[in-house]
């Protein structure tokens, strides 16, 4: 059955399997240290998954040859509603962006089944002019996964995936094994999840747009099983970052798909490697100085008004900032209480100053 080829996968040698298990406690280590630990604001965490949103629409979509920056993808967010989406990169951008910001906002809501693959990948696709075809329709020809560098040139193939005919059957046969494996959770939920995504890209089972959709998933099944901090680091950043591990680990383990001795160990320790360093970059947000993280918009405006004055009364402040008075107070007391800033005089002749560091 082929239950029984997913699970022999994921059967690996000694050695791969005590770094295996070194990778995934280090994972949940994050995730525990992220959901007791993290102290930022809300406002902050506001402004990192915006953030991490328009950085992943950029990677996500330049990994599959398009060329907008994250200052551009930026612009484009802002102006989406007034302007016309004349390139296909600014299409498969603006798609991209919205189905991740549902992803990070409504992954609870969000049924994991066929049916929400095909409707991610109609949602990534919706601009998509050239894709109007068959977007969200399982591929009708065959398609070569390829290598693509920075200039949106092949450079290699790196196999041919399920041909149209057995697409329906291979994608219905994981997708049932992926539920059944959350539901009995025999194996731990990251192996699932990367096991999930390396056969579906195996797959490949739309005409296009399945590494987009691949890393869509990405997110929405480890925010589902728990992973909170993933709003707030980039998953597409870092697998551009390291696109070239990214096709070598992809390659050496389709190597071996669908043959008597599978191994997909390249591509689950770099799977793995990514997730934790996601997770140590999450973790770092909340070690680092916390000063600018812990405070809201207002207050922030308010912080940053004495990096170039030695002192300031409450009035200079809203004067420089635009902030109300009574905001600025409230502002004022929190630096206090952070032990940012010190206040000296009385009453009216109050002002204040940033800290001396000890």
């Amino acid at each position: 059955m082929i239950t029984n080829r997913f699970e022999k996968r994921l059967q690996f040698t000694q050695e791969t399997s005590q770094e295996i298990a070194k990778l995934l406690a280090r994972i949940d280590e994050c995730k525990g240290y992220w959901e007791a630990f993290s102290r930022l604001s809300p406002e902050y965490l506001k402004r990192m998954k915006h953030a991490v949103i328009v950085s992943s629409s950029g990677s996500s979509t330049r990994i599959e040859g398009a060329h907008l920056s994250d200052d551009e993808v930026e612009q484009l967010l802002r102006d989406a509603k007034v302007r016309k989406l004349a390139t296909r990169d600014e299409q498969e951008v603006l798609g991209y962006l919205e189905i991740i910001q549902d992803v990070f906002e409504s992954s609870d809501a969000m049924k994991f089944s066929e049916n929400l693959i095909q409707h991610i990948h109609t949602a990534a696709l919706k601009y998509s002019e050239k894709d109007s075809r068959h977007k969200g329709r399982y591929k009708f020809a065959p398609n070569r996964v390829e290598a693509i560098d920075a200039r949106g040139k092949v450079i290699g193939i790196i196999f041919d995936p399920t041909p149209p005919f057995l697409t329906p059957k291979e994608m219905q046969e994981l997708t049932e094994w992926t539920q059944k494996q959350f539901r009995q959770q025999t194996f731990h939920p990251l192996l699932v999840i990367a096991n999930f995504v390396y056969e579906f890209l195996a797959i490949h089972p739309f005409q296009d747009g399945n590494g987009r959709t691949s890393r869509i998933l990405t997110n929405l099944l480890l925010l589902q099983n728990g992973y909170g901090f993933v709003p707030y680091v980039s998953h597409e950043k870092l697998i551009e970052d390291h696109k070239v591990d990214y096709y070598l680990a992809l390659k050496k383990s389709t190597a071996t798909w669908k043959k008597e001795r599978e191994n997909i160990a390249p591509w689950m320790l770099f799977i793995l490697r990514m997730f934790v360093k996601q997770g140590e970059m999450a973790v770092a947000l909340t070690k680092e100085d916390q000063t600018e993280n812990l405070l809201s918009e207002n207050q922030l405006a308010v912080w940053k008004s004495f990096q170039d004055a030695e002192t300031l009364s409450r009035k200079e402040i809203a004067g420089k900032t635009g902030v109300n008075i009574r905001t600025v107070d409230q502002a004022l007391l929190k630096l206090l209480a952070l032990k940012k800033i010190a206040k000296i005089g009385r009453g009216r002749a109050t002002r204040y100053h940033v800290a001396l560091k000890r």
